[in-house]
């Protein structure tokens, strides 16, 4: 999990809702900081750039199962890229959002899908 300073808050929330959920949750050293700090149990990982083992390199080892990345600047969006293509080549679920993750959380409190609807039919009849 890697979250923008302004998303730490809310990540809290989603990161206790995966550890709810039975996730194992890992994080880059600022977010991993936040999450430690709201009282949660969370890994550090490195970022790209930080040197391997890195998040990519945990990734195509089958290590992540959920990746919830916001990024802001440069040589985060440069990182971003590598963890999307990774996340793409390994079939690994991505959001560059929290609102993304949060989505995520109530789908995984839901339970398994039962049924599929497309969206067509559930507006037809109204």
């Amino acid at each position: 999990m890697s979250v923008r300073d302004v998303d730490k808050p809310g990540a809290a929330k989603v990161a206790q809702d995966l550890i709810d959920a039975g996730f194992k949750v890992i994080a880059t050293t600022g977010t991993a900081k936040a999450l430690k700090q709201a009282g949660l149990t969370v890994d550090r990982v490195n970022k790209v750039r930080e040197g391997r083992p890195h998040i990519v390199d945990a990734i195509k080892n089958g290590q992540v199962q959920l990746i919830i990345n916001t990024t802001e600047g440069r040589k985060a969006i440069s990182d971003s890229a590598q963890i999307r293509q990774s996340a793409l080549q390994t079939k690994v679920t991505y959001t560059t959002t929290l609102a993304g993750g949060e989505a995520f959380c109530r789908a995984i409190k839901f339970g398994p899908e039962r049924t599929v609807r497309r969206l067509q039919d559930l507006h037809a009849g109204k």
